[in-house]
C-alpha cells in the first residue's frame, strides 16, 4: 500500500457516495493519501439497496449505479479471503449488535485501520470508527491521539 493512511468503508457509506456529493467528494479529494477499501458485500448490499431507493425519489438507477461501478477503481473491493482469518474474532465483537457486518470488521482489523460508517453497531468493538462528519480528520491526519 502506497498511501500513509487506510479506511474501510461500510455500505451505508457506499450508498452515500451515490446518494449526495459530501461522501463522493470526501473520497476524491484524498485519494492521494488515503487507500480506500471495502469488502466486496458491501458493494453487492449497495446495489441491492439503491434501486429502490433511486426510485422512490424518481431518479433513474443507470447513472448512479454506473458512478459506483467507477469507484471501485478508488474504494477497492476485498474477497472474503482476505479477512477470513479473523472471522472469529470479528463476530465475537459484533455478533451482539450485528453479525452480518463482521466482514466490514474483520477487513479493519486485517488492514490495521479504521471504519468509515454511520452505523453504530461498531462503536466498542476494538475498531476506531469515523462518521462523515468527522472522518475528514483521519482523512488530513488532524485527529489528535
Amino acid at each position: 500500500m502506497s498511501a500513509a493512511r487506510a479506511i474501510v468503508v461500510d455500505a451505508n457509506i457506499l450508498i452515500r457516495l451515490v446518494l449526495g456529493s459530501a461522501v463522493r467528494e470526501l473520497v476524491l479529494a484524498h485519494v492521494d493519501a488515503v487507500e480506500f477499501f471495502s469488502p466486496a458485500e458491501c458493494f453487492e448490499d449497495a446495489r441491492r439497496y439503491l434501486p429502490d431507493l433511486l426510485q422512490q425519489r424518481g431518479i433513474d438507477p443507470a447513472v448512479p449505479l454506473a458512478v459506483l461501478d467507477q469507484f471501485e477503481a478508488i474504494i477497492h473491493p476485498l474477497e472474503e479471503s482476505v479477512y477470513v482469518a479473523v472471522r472469529e474474532e470479528a463476530l465475537a465483537r459484533i455478533e451482539t449488535r450485528d453479525a452480518g457486518d463482521w466482514p466490514i470488521l474483520a477487513a479493519a482489523m486485517v488492514l490495521n485501520c479504521p471504519i468509515w460508517t454511520e452505523d453504530q453497531d461498531f462503536f466498542g468493538t476494538g475498531v476506531a470508527t469515523w462518521t462523515t462528519d468527522r472522518v475528514r480528520l483521519y482523512l488530513t491526519g488532524s485527529e489528535t491521539p
